[in-house]
């Protein structure tokens, strides 16, 4: 049943939370594994959030900072959030199933024990090689597919932001250098173009398109030049900043199905 295995979800950024919340929603027992310093950009909707806070709710969805031992103990309720980017744990929790959710898109570990199915968000997984389903993560016709065939893999990455309401690279602000980043704006802040969000060192970073700041990396946190550090969203809804993409939502969907399509497999 789907409700009786445990399924780790490595990664807590926008996208990994959709898959939670999709998952958690559909009864599963979830436990998201995490940097120990998160680099997630849209924080307000970021189960790795409770890394830094303790405890970060997403649309009634409670993620809350946990160590192994307290996992046994938490109320299904309450989705624990473990600081173990090694995925040392993986072995001692036992999962049914794992998501690969961290978005690398290259260099992705290819060692996860054959008796876990793997579930691989995005570029860089190729399923029978490092996983064995691989979900596309990119807009478009194919956003949210599960890929099942030896060899699948999804689009490779662009680098290049997609396009929301006809502006494309703009909207995504990225670190002008090395250094601490100390942020002079907040999620859900209206921007206009030329608007100073953050300082990283000494220079100013500004923002080349007007509209509502949906994401901003951790304030105090060291970035790395040309690290992406904030996202303006120009359809300037407030709302947006809060509750999950429909996109995150959609590949969601697709990791459903495809532990869904494993347990049907499995019962015959």
């Amino acid at each position: 049943m789907l409700t009786d295995s445990t399924i780790i979800v490595r990664g807590g950024g926008d996208l990994a939370t959709g898959v939670i919340y999709r998952l958690f929603r559909a009864g599963c027992r979830i436990i998201v594994l995490e940097l120990e310093n998160p680099r997630s950009v849209r924080r307000s909707v970021s189960a790795s959030q409770a890394i830094i806070s303790g405890e970060h709710i997403v649309e009634g969805v409670i993620f809350r900072r946990s160590d192994i031992g307290d996992v046994p103990t938490l109320s299904r309720d309450v989705i624990p959030v473990i600081v173990d980017p090694k995925g040392a744990s993986i072995e001692y929790l036992n999962p049914g199933f794992i998501v690969d959710a961290r978005m690398l898109k290259r260099d992705i570990d290819s060692d996860y024990d054959t008796d876990y199915f793997v579930v691989g968000l995005g570029p860089g997984f190729v399923v029978g090689e490092n996983c064995d389903v691989v979900i596309e993560t990119k807009r478009g016709h194919s956003l949210g597919k599960a890929f099942y065939d030896k060899g699948a893999q999804a689009i490779p990455d662009t680098g290049v932001p997609e396009q929301v309401n006809g502006v494309k690279g703009n909207r995504v602000v990225r670190a002008p250098c090395t250094g601490r980043i100390s942020n002079c704006a907040e999620i859900g802040d209206s921007l206009l173009v030329g608007d100073c969000i953050a300082v990283v060192n000494t220079e100013e970073v500004l923002v080349q398109v007007s509209g509502v700041l949906r994401g901003l990396i951790q304030d105090g946190i060291e970035v790395s030049r040309n690290e992406k550090i904030a996202d303006v969203d120009p359809r300037n809804i407030v709302e947006y900043c809060y509750t999950i993409s429909d996109k995150a939502l959609a590949i969601g969907g697709g990791v459903l199905e495809s532990i869904l399509y494993s347990i049907c497999l499995k019962s015959h």
